[in-house]
């Protein structure tokens, strides 16, 4: 079909060892998924269900890209997180079966320009603007889990100058891996091609420009990323 403007270009992830490309469908994010950056974003870790938020696919900054800091804050944090990527969707999608709807892994950064997301808490307004930006997601390539399996532990990592900011285990997570699929799929029918930000251990905080962010998850992926 004719279209009145050109089409926007599909979003494409690069895949390690191989040619091909993951096309990206959709990015939800998963809110306050470690317990001690529960405690230290303030709030009660006890195991409640999930909450969930979405970028927009076109965030996803691929890996060898800078990340230019955003306009409109003075106050962007750093959060590495485990990503998953979705070879197969489906609505109520049992815990059991969770894992043979993935396709590979990644390690990816939510940026979040902070200061605008406690703005909107303090107004009762949807995060958006804080989490949505251009280029607030930057992303390694996809370790297939064919290649890898499925990590549920390892370390989860990043350093600002060669300083360790983040450390924890994906064991750490209030939710694993599964669960954040079943309880999305209740609320969202997935797809091929979606993509989920786990959440982030502790020790998040704030950028500047002409950093050096490196992070990574043992046995997936590392990425490095300059702030310009």
């Amino acid at each position: 079909m004719e279209t009145v403007i050109p089409p926007a270009p599909p979003v494409l992830l690069p895949i390690a060892g191989s040619a091909a490309a993951f096309p990206v469908r959709r990015v939800y994010c998963v809110g306050r998924n470690y317990a001690d950056h529960a405690r230290e974003m303030g709030h009660d870790p006890s195991r409640e269900p999930p909450f969930f938020f979405q970028k927009n696919a076109d965030n996803l900054l691929p890996p060898g890209k800078d990340f230019p800091y955003p306009p409109r804050s003075a106050d962007v944090h750093h959060e590495v997180e485990l990503v998953v990527a979705l070879r197969r969707g489906g609505a109520d999608i049992r815990a059991e079966e969770a894992l043979d709807h993935i396709y590979g892994y990644a390690v990816g950064i939510d940026f979040t320009r902070r200061d605008l997301q406690a703005e909107a808490k303090k107004a009762g307004r949807p995060w958006t603007a804080a989490k949505a930006f251009e280029h607030s997601a930057p992303i390694s390539a996809l370790a297939p889990a064919t290649a890898i399996g499925h990590p549920a532990r390892g370390g989860i990592w990043l350093k600002v100058n060669g300083e360790s900011r983040q450390q924890g285990d994906l064991a750490q997570m209030i939710w694993t891996v599964p669960e954040i699929i079943t309880e999305l799929s209740r609320l969202f029918t997935l797809a091929p091609g979606d993509v989920i930000m786990t959440g982030t251990p502790e020790g998040v905080g704030a950028v500047m420009r002409g950093d050096l962010i490196t992070c990574g998850v043992d046995g997936v992926a590392s990425l490095s990323v300059n702030v310009v």
